[in-house]
């Protein structure tokens, strides 16, 4: 999958808190501070792990397929199946000096969300880095909020449980990049549906988001695109621009889009077990 280069996607853009962002570094151990603050980088600014919007993006794309058919989306906990296990390993053996047929196979057997953001035998094609607060509008302002825990019998407060936590304020923009390589076009449909969730305000990220906490708004600036084509000549130009910083190099991937997305559809049906298929022509 990786051991030839074949095309990259490099999305930039900026993720703005709608509401109040609480993504907790765990119980503090500090005299004096909040119970559970943010998580920070090196310079005590807030961050969002690159691992909670993907977990969430993907989480998201999960409901979507299993809605569809159970096999495009897999519980992640039947990765550990024994079953799933002897499987992996049967094909090992089968496939041992064969690393193309063995890629091969473990790709056969894999969900169709694994195949964009990896799984135990796969790896992920799919990259986000951590998101840094802009500099330019943060000024070093934290809310603290209350909290307390409730007594399920009494369903008032518990004493003794009152506690305090920080949130990132509302108006906060974080820098976003991520790039996607060697992915298939209905690979970078399935992307491009997750980050119109984002781009909707329609997953929240971090805890307390039944209170209103963790609304966010994708806003993309770029989608630089790069398709060599299995194409040597256009790989070399493609190198020695990108040394030159040459801005020609990319195509505009927002102009893909459509086509990418379209592209996830016509997969998606084909990929429909008979059952299902049968099921929706008879619902027409």
């Amino acid at each position: 999958m990786f051991d030839t280069f074949k095309n990259r996607l490099e999305i930039t853009g900026t993720l703005i808190t709608v509401t109040a962002l609480r993504i907790s570094a765990g119980r503090s151990s500090e005299p004096i501070g909040s119970d559970l603050p943010v998580i920070k980088d090196a310079l005590g600014q807030p961050l969002i792990p690159g691992s909670s919007f993907k977990g969430a993006l993907r989480s998201r794309l999960e409901s979507f397929l299993r809605a569809i058919d159970s096999s495009f989306a897999e519980d992640p906990a039947s990765f550990t199946t024994r079953s799933k296990n002897r499987e992996i390993e049967d094909i090992k053996k089968l496939y041992e000096g064969d690393d193309l047929g063995l890629t091969t196979a473990l790709i056969g057997i894999t969900d169709l969300v694994s195949h964009l953001f990896g799984s135990p035998w796969l790896a992920s094609k799919f990259q986000v880095r951590d998101l840094t607060v802009l500099p330019d509008f943060w000024f070093g302002q934290y809310q603290e909020r209350d909290g307390v825990a409730i007594d399920r019998d009494t369903e008032t407060a518990s004493d003794g449980k009152l506690y305090d936590f920080q949130v990132v304020p509302s108006g906060t923009p974080f820098e976003f990049r991520a790039v996607v390589e060697n992915a298939e076009d209905w690979e970078l449909g399935l992307l491009m549906i997750g980050l119109h969730q984002f781009e909707t305000e329609q997953i929240p990220l971090g805890g307390g988001r039944s209170r209103g906490l963790g609304v966010v708004k994708l806003e993309i600036d770029k989608m630089h695109w790069i398709n060599v084509n299995n194409d040597p000549e256009k790989l070399i130009s493609y190198l020695q621009k990108l040394v030159n910083n040459n801005p020609d190099i990319y195509e505009d991937g927002k102009q893909l889009r459509a086509s990418w997305t379209n592209s996830l559809i016509d997969h998606l049906r084909q990929n429909l077990p008979q059952q299902s298929t049968l099921s929706t022509s008879s619902g027409d």
